[in-house]
């Protein structure tokens, strides 16, 4: 925890002194970018836990992965959740560092890049923000709840695009947001400021972290179906609690949206070639 916690801090501490900067921002795909900053803050990382921890396999966004999968501790790292809202300067971007233990989250630690808040949680041991006790929300019905989710980097090409569970749950809740940042949408279900979140497209260092803390805050995690989740799947549901059955039944609804954009993102006019 201690290891995880200095390494994060200190990547968010590089982060913001590259605010002002001018980035050169990379795109690996529509929509996926990256930067010098998410490249200097995954080195810093990883030098801090090949020190500590110099058998353990890692799992990094920028570097992919580095040890043997053979071992029984694996850490999933992104240098920089919030890629595309770094680059921008809007300010909702967050480091993330989770530990599996025999591919199960047992412990996370998130820093917020702007505000330097850091959120930690380790199996059996609660969840804190700035060493603070946190715990999710007391919210039982959708009606009165306020959700969470994000949209993945194949959302143009794909009809299971997360538009039509983003429609259906802002009609039943007081609102649904989108960060653009998964760590940090966990921490604040796992604080209780959101009631629940649900994505696809995701990837292991998106959300390790984030669901350690969900669980000690004492809300709920599996896969849409409600199932043990896998954070290999590309998906997940977390909630209070409270909502996830709720939540899980109104997903099992949902039907996608026919896609009526092409790749470039230009609507298609009626009588237009």
């Amino acid at each position: 925890m201690d290891v995880a916690s200095e390494a994060a801090l200190e990547a968010a501490a590089l982060l913001r002194s590259y605010g002002g900067n001018s980035l050169t921002v990379e795109e690996k795909r529509p929509g996926d970018l990256v930067t010098a900053a998410d490249r200097a803050s995954e080195d810093l990382i990883l030098k801090i836990l090949r020190r500590h921890f110099p058998e353990d396999v890692i799992l990094t966004e920028e570097s992919g992965q580095q040890g043997s999968a053979q071992g029984l501790y694996a850490w999933m790292i992104d240098p920089l959740d919030g890629t595309t809202n770094f680059a921008h300067g809007y300010p909702f971007a967050a480091v993330s560092i989770g530990l599996l233990q025999s591919r199960e989250p047992v412990l996370g630690v998130i820093c917020d890049v702007f505000r330097g808040d850091l959120f930690r949680a380790g199996q059996g041991m609660g969840a804190t923000r700035n060493h603070k006790p946190i715990q999710v929300s007391t919210t039982k019905e959708l009606s009165h709840s306020l959700l969470v989710t994000g949209f993945a980097y194949d959302r143009r090409e794909t009809p299971d695009n997360n538009y039509a569970e983003f429609c259906h749950f802002t009609h039943l809740t007081q609102g649904v947001r989108r960060g653009g940042s998964a760590a940090l949408d966990l921490a604040y279900v796992a604080t209780g400021q959101l009631d629940g979140y649900w994505e696809r497209g995701l990837s292991p260092w998106d959300i390790a972290a984030g669901i350690v803390l969900v669980r000690e805050a004492g809300g709920k995690v599996t896969a849409y179906d409600g199932s043990p989740v896998d954070v290999y799947s590309g998906r997940l549901l977390a909630s209070n609690g409270w909502l996830h059955s709720a939540m899980q039944q109104e997903l099992a609804q949902v039907r996608p949206l026919p896609v009526s954009f092409p790749v470039g993102g230009i609507p298609k006019q009626p009588g237009k070639d």
